[in-house]
C-alpha cells in the first residue's frame, strides 16, 4: 500500500497494467451505451452502441477520406520524400495506408456515466483531529487492473471512505503516469473555454485531448463531447468530424436524441444517399416503434422513398429537406440525361 499525505507520498514497488484499450474493449464487449442499455423486463434489449450493426453503419456514414486522416500536421519542416514505384508497389502502399486509416478511425467508446463513489468504510473517532490533513492510501500491487485498484482515504475527522472517482483520477494519474494527460485538466474543458475552441473549428483537437485527458464513462469527458456534438449541429458542421473517429460517437449522439435533421440535410446536400440511408436505418434501430420505422417495414421501403417517408413522419423541418431533395433528384435526372 503507497500513503500520500498533503505533499509526499511512500511507494511500494509497482508496474503499469495494461488498461488503455483494454478497458475500452472491456467495457464495449459488455454492451453499455451512453443511451442504451436493457430494455424493461419482457422487451427486447435496445441496440447499443458497441453493437456490430450499429457499429458497421456509423463507419459506413463516417468515411474514409485518406486525404484528411493523413493529413499534415504542424511540425518541424523536414524536406519532402520521393519513391519511384512500380504500379504493384502502388497498390500495396495504397493497400497498407488504407488498413492504418482504418486504425485511426476506431471509434471512442460511448459509455453510461459512471455511478459516484460515496462509501464510508469506517469512523475511528479516536483519531480525530491527529493530522491536519488528509491521507490517501494507493494499493500499486504490479498486475491489478486501475479500476480494481483499492485506493481509500483518511479524513481528518477520523473517518476511512473509499476515494472518490476525481481522487483515484488523480492518483493513478501520479503512478501510473499516462501521456497526454495531466494529474490537474487544463483549463480548455472548462464551458467558457469551450467557446473559444468551438469559434476556430478546432473540434476534433479538442475531442482528441479529451480522450487523453478523462476516462470514457467520467462527467467532464461525456460533458465535453455533449457540448461538442451541439455545437457542431447547431451551426450545421458537420463535416469537421466527418472521416475522423469522432463522427460515429456524434451520430449516435444526434439520432438517440432525434436531432438529425440538419445531418441529413448535409447529407443530401453532399449527395451521400447511401449515408442518409444509413442515418435512417439506425434511427429506426434505436426508435422502432416510430411511425416511418412502421411504414418503412410494412413498405419494405428503400433509397429516396425511405427518405421522403421518413421527412414526411419524423422530420421537423419537412420543407428544408423535400426542398434538398428534389434539388439532388433534378441533379441526378441532369446527369443521367447528359
Amino acid at each position: 500500500m503507497a500513503a500520500l499525505g498533503a505533499r509526499g507520498a511512500a511507494v511500494l514497488p509497482a508496474r503499469l497494467s495494461r488498461v488503455g484499450r483494454a478497458l475500452w474493449g472491456w467495457r464495449a464487449r459488455r454492451g453499455l451505451g451512453q443511451d442504451a442499455g436493457a430494455a424493461d423486463e419482457g422487451k427486447a434489449a435496445e441496440p447499443s452502441f458497441a453493437d456490430e450493426a450499429v457499429q458497421n453503419l456509423l463507419y459506413k456514414m463516417t468515411g474514409l477520406n485518406l486525404q484528411k486522416v493523413f493529413r499534415p500536421v504542424k511540425k518541424e519542416l523536414k524536406p519532402p520524400k520521393y519513391k519511384l514505384m512500380t504500379e504493384a508497389q502502388l497498390e500495396e502502399a495504397t493497400r497498407k495506408a488504407i488498413e492504418e486509416a482504418k486504425e485511426r478511425l476506431i471509434m471512442p467508446p460511448v459509455l453510461n456515466e459512471r455511478e459516484p463513489i460515496d462509501d464510508v468504510l469506517a469512523e475511528d473517532k479516536f483519531l480525530e483531529g491527529t493530522e491536519p490533513t488528509k491521507y490517501v492510501f494507493t494499493d500499486l500491487t504490479y498486475s491489478i487492473p486501475h479500476r480494481e485498484r483499492f485506493i481509500v482515504v483518511r479524513e481528518p475527522n477520523g473517518v476511512l471512505r473509499k476515494a472518490t472517482w476525481e481522487e483515484r483520477d488523480r492518483m493513478i494519474q501520479i503512478f501510473f503516469p499516462k501521456e497526454g494527460r495531466r494529474v490537474i485538466p487544463p483549463v480548455v474543458f472548462k464551458d467558457e473555454h469551450l467557446v473559444t475552441v468551438f469559434q476556430q473549428d478546432r473540434h476534433e483537437d479538442i475531442l482528441n485531448m479529451c480522450i487523453a485527458q478523462f476516462e470514457p464513462d467520467s462527467p467532464d469527458y461525456i460533458r465535453v463531447h455533449h457540448r461538442t456534438y451541439d455545437d457542431i449541429e447547431k451551426h450545421g458542421k458537420y463535416d469537421l468530424l466527418r472521416s475522423t473517429r469522432h463522427f460515429g460517437g456524434m451520430v449516435w449522439y444526434l439520432v438517440n436524441r432525434k436531432k438529425t435533421d440538419g445531418l441529413l440535410i448535409d447529407m443530401i446536400h453532399r449527395d451521400l444517399l447511401d449515408d442518409t440511408t444509413s442515418l435512417i436505418t439506425l434511427y429506426h434501430m434505436l426508435h422502432p416503434d416510430c411511425q416511418s420505422a412502421k411504414e418503412a417495414k410494412e413498405g419494405k421501403l428503400q433509397g429516396v422513398d425511405l427518405i421522403k417517408v421518413f421527412v414526411k413522419t419524423e422530420s421537423q423541418k419537412e420543407g428544408y429537406i423535400q426542398l434538398a431533395l428534389q434539388a439532388y433528384e433534378e441533379a441526378m435526372a441532369t446527369s443521367t440525361a447528359s
